[in-house]
Protein backbone atom coordinates (compact mmCIF):
# COMPACT_ATOMS: atom_id res chain seq x y z
CA UNK A 1 0.00 0.00 0.00
CA UNK A 2 1.15 3.52 -0.77
CA UNK A 3 0.82 5.12 2.68
CA UNK A 4 1.31 8.65 1.37
CA UNK A 5 -1.47 8.32 -1.19
CA UNK A 6 -3.77 6.68 1.36
CA UNK A 7 -3.14 9.51 3.85
CA UNK A 8 -3.80 12.24 1.28
CA UNK A 9 -7.02 10.53 0.19
CA UNK A 10 -8.19 10.06 3.78
CA UNK A 11 -7.45 13.70 4.64
CA UNK A 12 -9.28 15.01 1.56
CA UNK A 13 -12.29 12.66 1.52
CA UNK A 14 -12.66 11.43 5.10
CA UNK A 15 -12.57 12.69 8.67
CA UNK A 16 -8.98 12.89 9.89
CA UNK A 17 -8.02 14.76 13.06
CA UNK A 18 -4.50 16.22 12.88
CA UNK A 19 -2.27 16.69 15.92
CA UNK A 20 -1.52 14.79 19.11
CA UNK A 21 -4.20 16.55 21.15
CA UNK A 22 -6.89 15.90 18.55
CA UNK A 23 -5.77 12.26 18.21
CA UNK A 24 -6.00 11.78 21.99
CA UNK A 25 -9.41 13.41 22.07
CA UNK A 26 -10.72 11.18 19.25
CA UNK A 27 -9.37 8.10 21.05
CA UNK A 28 -10.97 9.08 24.36
CA UNK A 29 -14.30 9.85 22.67
CA UNK A 30 -14.24 6.43 20.99
CA UNK A 31 -14.21 7.93 17.50
CA UNK A 32 -10.69 7.00 16.33
CA UNK A 33 -10.41 3.91 14.15
CA UNK A 34 -6.67 4.23 13.51
CA UNK A 35 -3.86 6.44 14.80
CA UNK A 36 -0.86 7.28 12.64
CA UNK A 37 2.22 8.72 14.35
CA UNK A 38 5.48 10.19 13.13
CA UNK A 39 8.66 8.48 14.28
CA UNK A 40 9.51 11.52 16.43
CA UNK A 41 6.04 12.07 17.95
CA UNK A 42 6.55 13.82 21.33
CA UNK A 43 3.44 12.34 22.95
CA UNK A 44 3.96 8.80 21.66
CA UNK A 45 3.76 7.09 25.05
CA UNK A 46 0.51 8.74 26.04
CA UNK A 47 -1.06 8.08 22.63
CA UNK A 48 0.02 4.42 22.63
CA UNK A 49 -1.36 3.94 26.13
CA UNK A 50 -4.72 5.55 25.34
CA UNK A 51 -5.00 3.70 22.02
CA UNK A 52 -4.14 0.38 23.64
CA UNK A 53 -6.78 0.89 26.34
CA UNK A 54 -9.38 1.74 23.69
CA UNK A 55 -8.38 -1.02 21.28
CA UNK A 56 -7.35 1.43 18.56
CA UNK A 57 -4.49 0.30 16.30
CA UNK A 58 -1.42 2.55 16.02
CA UNK A 59 0.77 2.76 12.93
CA UNK A 60 4.14 4.51 13.14
CA UNK A 61 5.50 5.83 9.87
CA UNK A 62 9.26 5.89 9.50
CA UNK A 63 9.27 9.63 8.96
CA UNK A 64 9.54 12.79 11.03
CA UNK A 65 6.56 15.04 11.72
CA UNK A 66 7.48 17.41 8.89
CA UNK A 67 7.39 14.52 6.42
CA UNK A 68 4.10 13.20 7.85
CA UNK A 69 2.63 16.67 7.37
CA UNK A 70 3.76 16.64 3.74
CA UNK A 71 2.27 13.16 3.29
CA UNK A 72 -1.05 14.59 4.47
CA UNK A 73 -0.76 17.46 2.00
CA UNK A 74 -0.18 20.02 4.74
CA UNK A 75 2.59 22.67 4.83
CA UNK A 76 3.30 22.04 8.54
CA UNK A 77 4.53 19.23 10.78
CA UNK A 78 2.04 16.62 11.97
CA UNK A 79 3.24 14.48 14.87
CA UNK A 80 0.11 12.31 14.99
CA UNK A 81 -3.32 11.99 13.45
CA UNK A 82 -6.41 9.91 14.01
CA UNK A 83 -8.62 8.50 11.31
CA UNK A 84 -12.27 8.78 12.28
CA UNK A 85 -13.69 8.05 8.81
CA UNK A 86 -11.39 6.92 5.99
CA UNK A 87 -13.46 8.35 3.15
CA UNK A 88 -12.49 6.68 -0.12
CA UNK A 89 -9.06 5.72 1.24
CA UNK A 90 -7.87 2.24 2.12
CA UNK A 91 -5.92 3.65 5.08
CA UNK A 92 -7.61 1.30 7.56
CA UNK A 93 -5.78 -1.64 5.97
CA UNK A 94 -2.73 -0.38 7.91
CA UNK A 95 -4.28 -1.99 10.98
CA UNK A 96 -2.15 -4.81 12.29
Amino acid sequence: MDVERALKTAVSTGDVRLGTNMALKAIKEGKARLVVMAANCPGAGEIRSAASSAGVPVHVVGAAGTELGTMCGRPFAVAALSVVEPGSSDILSLKK
